[in-house]
């Protein structure tokens, strides 16, 4: 289990009742959360919100705001920088658990007294790019999105990184992994964050449970021979921590043996009553 404990613009205050209120900054937002079941004991805390995310019975849902919010606004993480903004699909540009993936990504790279070079998969507004990055990596962050990539430049802006070496590219994260292979390109460490369900640029279709154990087999193929580690991280429901662990034991382990297994929960801390709020799962291997 690793616990992302250290925020100081970021808090859940509380959750239940399929619910979190979260405080970003100065802003208080409520959006629905599949992993809060149990009860809300006490809603008083939850009044004085200034924007909540309704769901719709016919799928979706929308924002309602309290008081004029701008149009986006930043919290730091550390000395990293990121621009916060509510989506029409309850998001907000960030998912603050994934500090912990951030510091252990920052340490190794730190630690490895050598010029690194890492793929990021699925990358969404790039925030473990920045991270890696800020830890003196070279980066080369996927995703399909044209308008996830240009939020991921903005977040590298704000983190003091606009002269990075960072590429930036829009394209299906399994052909762009081949198309590594066949120009020999090689990476010290990939990340990768797939969704349950998705489509790429050209309508390419992505199912975690059926594409997932390929897309790490392929990556496998790029890595260098000294890697520094392989992660990846999961919101897929029903899927355990011990079926990523299983893939990396019969992929990388086996290629890499002298590397190690990890994988877990992560978890958020929740204000009342010192409860944990569950994440996700992670997958990784890394060298000793």
């Amino acid at each position: 289990m690793k616990i992302s404990s250290e925020w100081k613009d970021y808090e859940i205050i509380d959750a239940g009742n399929g619910e979190k209120l979260e405080r970003w900054k100065d802003i208080i937002l409520r959006r629905p959360d599949p992993q809060s079941i149990w009860n809300v004991e006490d809603y008083s805390k939850w009044k004085n919100v200034d924007g909540h995310y309704f769901r719709s019975n016919k799928g979706g849902g929308e924002w309602k705001f309290y008081k004029t919010l701008p149009e986006y606004w930043t919290v730091s993480y550390k000395d990293l920088t990121f621009k916060v903004s509510p989506t029409n699909f309850k998001h907000t540009g960030l998912f603050p658990e994934q500090a912990v993936n951030w510091d252990f990504m920052m340490e190794k790279i730190k630690n490895a007294n050598r010029p690194i070079k890492v793929l990021n998969l699925f990358a969404y507004t790039g925030a473990a790019t920045v991270a890696c990055a800020k830890a003196g990596a070279e980066v080369v962050q996927v995703d399909s999105s044209k308008g996830m990539t240009e939020w991921a430049k903005e977040n590298r802006d704000l983190s003091g990184l606009s002269d990075a070496k960072i590429r930036y590219i829009v394209d299906d994260c399994v052909k762009f992994v081949q198309r590594e292979e066949r120009r020999g390109n090689k990476y010290d460490a990939i990340i990768m964050d797939p969704p349950s369900y998705g489509r790429g640029p050209n309508k390419e279709v992505w199912k975690f449970e059926k594409n997932i154990y390929f897309l790490i087999e392929e990556c496998s193929k790029i890595l260098s021979d000294d890697p520094l580690f392989f992660t990846i991280n999961s919101y897929t429901t029903g899927i355990s921590h011990v079926a990523l662990a299983n893939i990396l034991k019969t992929t990388l382990l086996k290629k890499y043996p002298y590397g190690k297994i990890e994988s877990g929960d992560v978890m958020l801390p929740i204000t009342r009553d010192n409860l944990y709020l569950p994440c996700g799962i992670y997958g990784r291997w890394t060298s000793d």
